[in-house]
Parts: C-alpha cells; structure tokens; sequence
C-alpha cells in the first residue's frame, strides 16, 4: 500500500494489542506480524505491559474465582483504549463471553461496569480490519495454494464469519481451496485435550485427513492453539502441509 499516512485507514487510531499468552510464550511471530499489518494501514499499535493471561484456562476448567483476578488485570490493563485488538478469536471469545460472566459472579459492581465497557472493545484482528477499517485488501502477496479452518471459538463465540475469507481472497497469487468439513471442531479445546485425550486424538486425526486432502501448502486458522493440535498430526503423518496463522499470511508482500 503506497498511501500516505494521512491516507490510510487507521490513520488516527491508536489500538491496543492483546498478543495473548499462546502467541507471546510460543508464537511471537504473530502478535509482531498484527503490529505489522496494522501499522501497514495506518494504526498506532501500543502494547501495555500490565497485560496477563486472560483467564479463559480457569474458567474452562470450572474455576471462577480464581480467573476473576485475570479479569481484573485485562480491564485495568485496556481500560483506556478504543480498540483492544488480538489475533486469537479463542482469547477474545474469553474476554467478550467469559468476562461479563465472571464479572457478575464476583459481586463487583464496579468490575461489572468495567468489562461492559472493554469486553466489546475487544476484537478479533479480522473484525478490526474489515469492520472497523473498512477494508478487505491489505496489500499482501502469498503465492501458494492454501486453506482454511475455522476454529470453533472464532466461528461460534467471536463469530468472525466469512471475514477471514473475504481477507484471504484478496492476497495476490494465493489459491484459497475449500477444507472439507471445515466447520468440524479440531479437538483441542484446551483442556479438553487432556481431559479427553483419546477423543481429542481422533477429532485432530479426521481434520489432518482432511486438509491433506486437499493439496494445500498451508493450513491456515486464526488461533495458533489449533494450529499447533492439528499441525502436530500433520507432522507425525509427514504430510507436506504447514500450519501458518492468517495474520502472518496478511504480513507477506512481494518484498518479504
């Protein structure tokens, strides 16, 4: 994108990056690739430090108390931001669904307040870019035949719905082919992988199937805590398919 500053999409907006713990411990190469991408379009991208993890694993494994501390921290952390902004649609299913939940358990009227006003601040990088910039085509390039799962957090909480799509089909030179039984959860789930690791073991086993089905070089999602599930098949089956978020993929141009 060769627009001034003053002319791109974000220009004036200041958002905030939730990297989220998966991303910043194992994936740091996607929150860098969100700053990079946002920037491209004009944002100024600004990560505060008193950010923790979100609580989301508490809270799945039944406790609720003990995430209510997480709460805490997120809103004082993003409090006074427009925009919170994560490339995790499990993350921000958490902050959006859990936290008004957790809020209203706590008996917190001022933390009730509080997660009302940042919970639906908190967006998934592909909602931010197509609803709030307005735009579809983010100038990348990414040569190679790929597909798409849609995590169940990001396609049932978040509901992103075909906005990764409509990204995906304005990269310059990329095959986009559709994953058969797409919608078909990969079994991760977070803890329910060891809670129920043989069921988990075969709901992975049925979507690596799946995508080396079809032909692609990369297996693209919006969670990295899927990717690395199903991409951990893919790689004890030797299947030639690489896992790759669809931030990193928005990052390509032809000069990287």
């Amino acid at each position: 994108m060769t627009a001034s500053p003053q002319g791109r999409p974000g220009h004036g907006l200041t958002v905030a990056l939730f990297a989220t713990c998966i991303n910043d411990t194992m994936f740091p190469g996607t929150p860098r690739a969100t700053v990079e991408v946002l920037e491209r379009l004009g944002c100024t991208v600004v990560f505060p430090r008193e950010q923790t993890c979100c609580g989301q694993i508490f809270t799945n494994t039944g406790y609720f108390d003990e995430a209510v501390p997480s709460v805490r921290t997120y809103v004082k952390a993003f409090g006074g931001y427009d925009y919170i902004v994560g490339p995790s649609g499990s993350c921000v299913g958490a902050v959006r669904d859990q936290h008004p939940i957790l809020a209203q358990r706590s008996g917190d009227a001022g933390l009730q307040r509080e997660v009302a006003q940042v919970a639906p601040r908190t967006l998934d990088v592909s909602e931010f870019i197509v609803d709030v910039l307005g735009v579809t085509d983010v100038g990348a390039y990414f040569p190679h035949r790929v597909t798409y799962h849609p995590t169940c957090h990001s396609l049932r909480v978040v509901k992103v719905g075909d906005r990764p799509y409509t990204l995906l089909s304005k990269v310059r030179g990329l095959e986009l082919v559709e994953l058969p039984d797409a919608r078909q959860c990969c079994g991760f789930g977070g803890t329910f992988s060891l809670k129920n690791a043989d069921v988990s073991v075969a709901m992975a086993a049925d979507k690596a199937r799946n995508v080396a089905s079809t032909g692609a070089e990369y297996l693209v999602a919006g969670d990295n805590s899927c990717l690395m599930n199903i991409g951990g098949v893919l790689s004890r089956q030797n299947a030639a398919v690489k896992p790759i978020h669809l931030i990193e993929i928005l990052a390509h141009t032809e000069g990287n």
